[in-house]
């Protein structure tokens, strides 16, 4: 349970929804709410995609390419921690508004299920297994699914000050997150194999 707890919390500190909702919420404004909420069913069905044809397929296309986990690991640590820092100083990312009816990109992806989401879906499969990381990409897509549905009515209730400070605390929690992938990638390396 405790393995579970700490990789949904990873992932959803990665995926950031609170922190991503005024974004969403400039993007569907003025969308009809059966819109918004197809809209939200897509994104989150795309992320979903993504994320588990990496969690099932991503070691395999590594073996591929021959690409070491530990070393992965590293690099994708220093992403996070690029990623923890951005959101910590408060910069975003810059996306494009020229949607359409659709928002499957850039919500689903980059937003949702991007660089970051992908890198920690792969480490945790290597640390935490298979059926903890499904259990905890299950219940990280749900609990998004959720915010996004009532982003509204969320953001409202925590206006923009507090949106931006929670994923400023979010950010900070990330940026250990990634330090923690640094170190146990480098001490992996480092380390005679027992």
């Amino acid at each position: 349970m405790e393995g579970i707890l700490e990789a949904f919390v990873t992932l959803f500190v990665i995926m950031d929804p609170v922190g991503n909702l005024p974004i969403f919420i400039s993007l569907t404004k003025g969308m009809p709410i059966s819109e918004v909420r197809r809209n939200v069913d897509r994104a989150v069905f795309v992320a979903g995609v993504l994320l588990f044809v990496f969690l099932f397929l991503g070691l395999r296309i590594f073996d591929f390419f021959g690409i070491d986990l530990n070393s992965f690991e590293i690099a994708g640590g220093i992403i996070l921690l690029i990623i923890g820092i951005l959101y910590v100083f408060g910069a975003s990312l810059n996306f494009v508004k020229h949607h359409g009816s659709d928002l499957s990109v850039p919500i689903g992806t980059p937003l949702l299920t991007g660089p970051g989401v992908i890198m920690t879906t792969l480490i945790l499969v290597k640390e935490k297994g298979t059926l903890v990381t499904v259990i905890a990409a299950f219940l990280t897509l749900t609990a998004t699914w959720v915010l996004l549905m009532h982003s509204s009515r969320l953001y409202k209730i925590l206006g923009e000050h507090w949106t931006n400070i929670v994923s400023r605390v979010m950010g900070i929690l990330l940026a250990a997150i990634a330090v923690r992938f640094i170190v146990k990638g480098i001490l992996n390396i480092v380390s005679p194999v027992a």
